[in-house]
């Protein structure tokens, strides 16, 4: 069997009986703890109840949203011999013919000839049957007495684990190829670089399963090593925010993960709340997944400090699906750090010249670390060459962590170059051999000679009172073109009331000229829940560009 399906194993015999670590799950209501020993044993019984349809290198894909099924399901495909792929799962919003027509391109793009179904998606049952997909009830697939799989099935290093899928268009899918050599690799250097220790440290995660920090980071991880792990949805966290630092007081929890947007959230309603939290056992607190503000990881310690969290446990992440899940984590116990760069230089000679933080116009970038261990970072020029510390330009990576590739719907897509480097589509550089990123290169705003950010932009807005954080979106109008401009498409509780929208965007362009020196050419205000976003909840540039009245 291959390492990472070892280590599995090996986990499930250290954890069972008295003083065994496991998965809990069912919070708030109707919390359940089961060892990894038991998860092992159910998975073991799932395998054997899928029978033929689980054959060594069946790609199976699962639509369901309780951590308790979908934890020895994942188990149960991986002892098989087969390879999971997580569904992007429909929402209130979510138009379901568009939905189904999406899934099914995917199912077709991994090769997926069976879909494990479980709550609350049961009712799309008819649209896999209409369409020919053999599909199993997961909650019965769970309660199943059939004879259990005998053993792992054998499986080499370079067989596929994971499908990933990406949060670019739905339209044209792609899914990141994680392969067992990867995940063992990425596995074993996070454990090094964060320091887990399953046998005293606690992780809480609210993170959606669909999502490779969910998934790899806050389940594959816990489960292989033997750490117990604390599971709710999105949908719980969505519907309480404070139920995270409920339950990290409650489990004494060591270790927690987030984008950025979660911690400005949490941050707001702790510093108002009533509660009596319990955050000093928190070491190991990482923001990722998204742009990194510095003042929202900044805002969510300070909030934290009155209920023991120490600003030291924040730790700022680089990752993506194709390094598997973590390229770099800042150094433990130094808290956030960032580095200060000048503004013109930055833009105009693509050099991050360290100044004083008081410098007007200056930017600030979170130090994301240096690169985990078997991993790489390099920065290049367009024609490909090598830049020093401090020059900006293309990030590339490299490592046993580094998927081979993409399945698309027109094939397979290889991604590294002759020397093994996959350039992953950030602008940055590195100071001191800690990673910087700037923003996404496609999504530079090129004007007067000037590379413009996005997230510069978006942060100028979402400071404006009445701005939804983290819900405003910079975008590219007539890219490449000497007209070059952007606009601003936010979310506002005001919008609708013409005399506050009219006040909102004035201040939003005041705050923007003061920060980045020039003029969105418009400002859209959307009610809440309008911008389009990725099911992981990343804003598409592309799909908000069209909000945006023609000039």
């Amino acid at each position: 069997m291959s390492r990472f399906v070892e280590t599995l194993v090996a986990s499930a015999r250290r954890n069972s009986g008295e003083g065994a670590r496991g998965l809990i799950t069912g919070e708030p209501a109707e919390p359940l703890f089961r060892s990894w020993a038991q998860v092992h044993d159910a998975a073991l019984r799932m395998a054997g109840g899928l029978g033929e349809q689980l054959r060594p290198g069946a790609a199976v894909a699962i639509l369901a949203a309780d951590p308790g099924l979908i934890g020895p399901a994942v188990q149960a495909v991986w002892l098989g011999g087969g390879s999971v792929t997580m569904l992007h799962q429909p929402t209130p919003r979510t138009d379901l013919g568009h939905w189904a027509e999406d899934t099914l391109k995917v199912l077709k793009m991994i090769g997926a000839r069976l879909v494990l179904l479980g709550p609350p998606f049961e009712q799309l049952a008819g649209v896999l049957e209409d369409n020919g997909i053999a599909y199993r009830d997961l909650a019965g697939l769970a309660a199943t007495d059939a004879e259990p799989l005998a053993g792992p099935v054998e499986v080499g290093e370079d067989e596929t684990a994971l499908l990933q899928l990406t949060s670019g268009s739905t339209a044209d899918p792609k899914a990141v190829r994680i392969t067992h050599r990867n995940l063992n690799a990425n596995l074993r250097a996070m454990v090094t670089a964060a320091e887990l220790d399953p046998e005293h440290d606690v992780a809480v995660s609210w993170l959606p399963l669909f999502h490779d920090m969910g998934m790899v980071g806050c389940l594959t991880v816990p489960m292989a090593i033997g750490m117990t792990t604390v599971k709710i949805t999105p949908s719980d966290f969505l519907a309480g925010p404070l139920v995270w630092p409920q339950l990290i007081s409650k489990y004494r929890a060591t270790v927690t993960a987030a984008p950025n947007f979660a911690y400005a959230v949490v941050g707001r309603r702790m510093a108002r709340a009533d509660e009596d939290f319990d955050l000093s056992s928190l070491r190991f607190t990482l923001n990722g997944a998204e742009p990194i503000d510095p003042a929202a990881a900044q805002a969510f310690t300070d909030a934290g400090a009155r209920f023991g969290l120490t600003p030291d446990c924040m730790v700022c992440a680089f990752g993506m699906a194709e390094a598997t899940l973590a390229v770099s984590f800042a150094p433990l116990r130094r808290g956030l750090e960032t580095d200060v760069v000048d503004a013109e230089g930055l833009e105009k000679r693509h050099v991050a010249e360290p100044v004083d933080s008081e410098e007007p116009h200056a930017r600030r970038f979170a130090l994301l670390g240096h690169p985990l261990p078997g991993l790489e970072v390099d920065v290049v020029d367009d024609a490909g060459e090598e830049l020093a510390d401090r020059q900006v330009g293309r990030l590339r990576i490299r490592g046993e962590a580094v998927t081979p590739g993409y399945l698309t719907v027109d094939g397979p897509q290889e991604v590294q170059d002759a020397d093994g480097w996959l350039d992953t589509g950030d602008e940055g550089y590195l100071a001191d051999g800690q990673v910087v990123i700037c923003g996404r290169r496609k999504d530079v705003i090129i004007m007067g000679g000037r590379n413009i950010y996005p997230v510069d932009i978006e942060r100028a807005a979402c400071e404006v009172p009445g701005v939804r954080a983290g819900n405003a979106a910079a975008v590219r109008l007539e890219a490449g073109s000497r007209r070059e401009r952007f606009a601003v498409v936010l979310e506002s509780k005001q919008a609708g009331s013409e005399d506050a929208e009219k006040a909102l965007r004035k201040e939003v362009v005041s705050r923007i000229v003061d920060a980045v020196g020039v003029r969105p050419a418009e400002v859209v205000v959307l009610p809440p829940g309008t911008l389009p976003k990725t099911p992981s909840g990343k804003l598409r540039r592309a799909a908000t560009a069209d909000l945006v009245p023609h000039r």
